[in-house]
């Protein structure tokens, strides 16, 4: 397989955090789901800000009645598609910057056009992007764009996963599964449910119901799970996830939406 060609010492070190990483306003890891963070100013800063924050700055804007900014770098965010639309391509043209490439690939993408997607993301991972290469990885599978091809999805897959990706790693604990190499699909599996993911304890939970695992790793991964969860939480996360929360914040910031 692709992925034993890298070092297994690299391939399973326990990344530091999720490749999403900390908030940069309140510091506090972010979540696993990115569709429940939002972007600041996707198409200024980039920033990735928890909804925490975000519906705190949303909060405050409408108390003291001033246009909506980017939490993190107080600059005007687009307010329409076509707006964010242009900007990225301008930073992609001028800047080559990975965000910008990985969300115009997003982009497209959700449009059909996987041909050209592929091509935004593979500037992107070559960045260093963990989201573009497991993107990438998705695509190689599906055959989307190009033509089917396994060993490179695994590849990719194995880039985003040491960068952090969960999902990646999820991934490549199936296909070591699919070909009987349960002991690194364990291994794979324990370090996503390190960093919080809940598919990779249901995983762990088949090894261990057939035997593939011990009830002291099984335990200890089960701790560190819930530890990782635990850390996202914050009161001001919670409260912006009520219902009411959540439309408040959407109405009035009426930003354009990009995955």
């Amino acid at each position: 397989m692709t992925e034993q060609q890298l070092p297994d010492d690299l391939l399973f070190a326990q990344p530091e955090s999720s490749c999403y990483g900390d908030c940069p306003i309140c510091f506090s890891p972010l979540p696993l789901d990115i569709n429940i963070s939002k972007h600041g100013n996707i198409a200024g800063c980039s920033k990735l800000i928890c909804m925490g924050c975000f519906h705190a700055n949303v909060m405050r804007e409408r108390n003291e009645s001033l246009r909506h900014t980017c939490p993190f770098c107080r600059h005007p965010t687009p307010v329409t598609m076509a707006e964010v639309h242009a900007t990225l391509i301008k930073r992609a043209e001028e800047a080559n910057d990975p965000v910008a490439n990985r969300e115009i690939g997003q982009m497209l993408y959700s449009k059909g056009d996987y041909a050209i997607a592929f091509q935004y993301w593979t500037k992107a991972a070559g960045q260093g992007d963990a989201v573009s290469h497991h993107n990438l990885s998705v695509i190689y599978r599906q055959g989307e764009g190009v033509e089917k091809d396994i060993k490179k999805s695994i590849h990719h897959s194995a880039k985003a996963a040491i960068a952090g990706h969960p999902e990646a790693r999820l991934h490549l604990g199936v296909y070591e599964a699919q070909e009987g190499n349960m002991e690194r699909a364990l291994k794979h599996w324990i370090i996503a449910a390190n960093l919080g993911l809940d598919e990779a304890v249901t995983m762990l939970k088949h090894g261990y119901a057939r035997g593939f695992l011990c009830k002291d790793d099984f335990a200890a991964a089960l701790r560190a799970q819930q530890a990782a969860v635990d850390a996202i939480k914050s009161p001001q996360r919670e409260k912006a996830s009520t219902p009411a929360s959540v439309t408040k914040t959407t109405s009035i910031a009426k930003l354009g939406k990009v995955k």
